[in-house]
């Protein structure tokens, strides 16, 4: 993606179903579990460069012993900090006792973050400050095991507000309003009621105090504690916990917006937001990967029981397209398929932008995550090409001159290398002059491949966001190749609405989409329906969420597709650009043909899996109206 967006966290849950001694004996380490959360994490750096944290639990701890660990970092590399940080823990262990590497017991009692329930986080932040209390593990802590609980997730509720004054009617007060901490008291308030009600059950049956203890350990309703703590969420959600006496549980918003993958054996339940990571860290095949169902949680109880069990309704099924398309790591086997299909079903705007013309066309994409529909797309040229020869000889082969028999023979698509991404540049001068002509070279390009105004550049993006990378950058650095024609191709659709359920793209402003829409409207005198649709979404943010529909469809309601990307070229074309400029998105029909199991695309449609984010819109809308840079919920 040519302009960088946050996104989706990523989460990483472990569960030891075996005694440490099992796996110092088998895999010859006490670490196991430590070696394998890094792993999980590491494979699923991609999901957060503003933090990470870990925290584990050991079980059946005497009282008096620290059972609880926990380290975050905001560190440049913070996956490597924590770990590294965990591993001194060992040093001087290693160094002058060696043979008590091997002793899990001891290594249980004396060393922290050896134990049975690990749960790691990476983090994005989609909004607020980036600091090391908004990185996740969050704990709540209790002197009762059974009310300690840690929890991490990838998640955005759209009815924060809603659910604070939930809170507050339960007699609570918050430390700030965030969905983080509405979600971990949530949770915590109906953990809390969940052990009172079995204390007094059990009082009443006449038990002691430490009996009773033992006893809330063993039958605490996990399920139940999310039913009542999920009621009210509107969002997209997977959130993995641990109660302090190591009952764990990883749960999926009803819509399955977000993604959560588990695979268990009789060794170690282990869950994460991809399914490579899943594979490459316990080397298991793609099948043995299952999906956590949208509505339901994963839930393990202290003694390793494993079941998947219903706590919210689950409706239709939304997973988001832009996991697909760009956030999730292209090694996913399905992944991988769909974004060269994604390439591949572009073909046929691109033949017709370039008149079928490939002598002329250079084929390339912007670096990297459009590489493998790049792929796709030129499969689909060399499929093109062999339709074209079979054709031909088929029915002209008598007329062919040997020239032409070589020629057509010799057909192939022209494919190079053009745009790369260069090191970060450090701008030692910020005036604005000077920044901007820094930025220009964030970019470096192949020189000798291109012919001079004669031949049509197709670059292929993932997906266009913004636009300002593409102005400030790309098209002034590939013009300099001075071809006839830059043809920018986005693999994704137009993105013309916010999203509330991961993305940092929450404010209407933020599109290119949107900005063409509203020019156009200006330019042919349709400025009603800009007053117009505003009335409508603020007298909709008084009507309960459930009432409300997207009113901002209506923005883009005048216009075919091919108009707001043929603005869009004319927005995103610097000054002084030689070339002709076009711009080719996909198309919503063949995203669905492409991801048919991912029909999540409210960004590009507008049509929310949730009322709260009808809501969104309407609000994000409102704010750029009134000139507010806030985010929408």
């Amino acid at each position: 993606m040519s302009d960088q967006i946050k996104h989706e966290c990523g989460i990483a849950f472990i569960r030891l179903l075996k005694p440490l001694s099992y796996y110092q004996e088998k895999y010859g380490t006490a670490l196991y579990g430590l070696n394998k959360l890094y792993l999980l994490m590491e494979k699923q750096h991609n999901r957060g460069q503003d933090g990470a944290g870990i925290a584990t639990i050991k079980l059946d701890m005497k009282p008096g012993s620290r059972y609880i660990s926990r380290y975050r970092s905001m560190a440049q590399n913070a996956v490597a900090d924590i770990f590294g940080y965990v591993q001194n823990k060992f040093v001087d262990i290693q160094n002058e006792t060696p043979e008590l590497m091997k002793d899990t017991e001891f290594l249980k009692q004396n060393v922290s973050f050896i134990g049975e329930v690990l749960l790691g986080h990476l983090r994005y932040g989609t909004h607020g400050k980036n600091s090391i209390e908004n990185c996740h593990p969050f704990l709540r802590q209790n002197n009762w095991m059974t009310r300690n609980l840690v929890i991490a997730g990838n998640f955005n509720m759209t009815n924060v507000d809603e659910l604070l004054e939930q809170l507050y009617e339960l007699g609570q007060h918050p430390k700030e309003k965030a969905d983080t901490v509405t979600v971990l008291e949530k949770i915590g308030h109906f953990l809390d009621d969940e052990n009172q009600e079995l204390f007094d059950t059990y009082k009443k049956e006449g038990l002691t105090n430490v009996e009773i203890t033992q006893k809330i350990s063993k039958n605490l309703n996990i399920a139940n504690i999310l039913r009542r703590s999920a009621k009210n969420w509107d969002g997209g959600y997977a959130i993995s916990g641990i109660v302090g006496n190591g009952d764990a549980f990883v749960l999926r918003d009803p819509s399955g917006i977000r993604p959560a993958f588990y695979y268990a054996d009789d060794e170690i339940v282990v869950a994460a937001s991809e399914r490579p990571a899943i594979q490459t860290a316990f080397n298991v095949q793609i099948k043995q990967v299952k999906e956590i169902e949208p509505g339901h949680a994963l839930i393990v109880k202290k003694d390793g029981t494993v079941t998947q069990e219903m706590f919210r309704e689950p409706a239709e099924k939304r997973a988001c397209s832009f996991e697909r398309i760009y956030f999730s790591r292209g090694s996913d086997a399905d992944i991988y398929r769909e974004r060269k299909k994604l390439g591949h079903l572009l073909i046929p705007q691109v033949l017709d932008s370039v008149k079928k013309d490939l002598k002329n066309t250079v084929f390339s994409f912007i670096p990297n995550t459009a590489e493998v529909s790049f792929y796709g797309m030129v499969e689909g040229l060399h499929d093109y090409i062999r339709e074209v020869q079979k054709d031909t000889l088929l029915n002209r082969k008598e007329q062919l001159s040997d020239a032409e028999l070589d020629e057509l023979l010799s057909m192939a698509p022209r494919v190079e290398k053009l745009a790369i991404k260069d090191v970060k540049l450090r701008t030692f001068i910020t005036q604005d002059a000077d920044r901007g002509e820094m930025v220009a070279h964030v970019y470096d390009t192949t020189y000798g491949v291109i012919k001079n105004h004669t031949d049509t550049l197709i670059a292929v993006d993932d997906s266009i966001v913004r636009g300002t990378t593409l102005k400030q950058s790309i098209i002034k650095i590939i013009d300099r190749l001075h071809p006839k024609k830059i043809v920018i191709v986005s693999s994704a659709p137009q993105i013309r609405y916010p999203d509330c359920y991961g993305i940092d793209m929450s404010k209407m402003g933020q599109f290119v989409a949107f900005d063409a829409a509203i020019q156009l409207l200006k330019e042919r005198g349709m400025e009603h329906i800009i007053e117009e649709v505003y009335q409508k979404c603020k007298a909709s943010l008084l009507l309960p969420k459930e009432e409300i529909v997207n009113h901002v469809k209506e923005i883009y309601r005048p216009f075919k597709q091919q108009e707001i990307s043929d603005q869009i070229a004319k927005i995103i074309t610097p000054k002084g650009t030689v070339a002709e400029v076009e711009v080719i998105y996909q198309t919503l029909d063949n995203l669905h043909l492409a991801c048919p199991n991912h029909t999540g695309d409210w960004y590009f449609s507008g049509n929310y899996p949730t009322p709260g984010g009808n809501k969104v819109v309407n609000k994000a809308f409102v704010n750029w109206k009134e000139g507010n840079n806030q985010r929408a919920y």
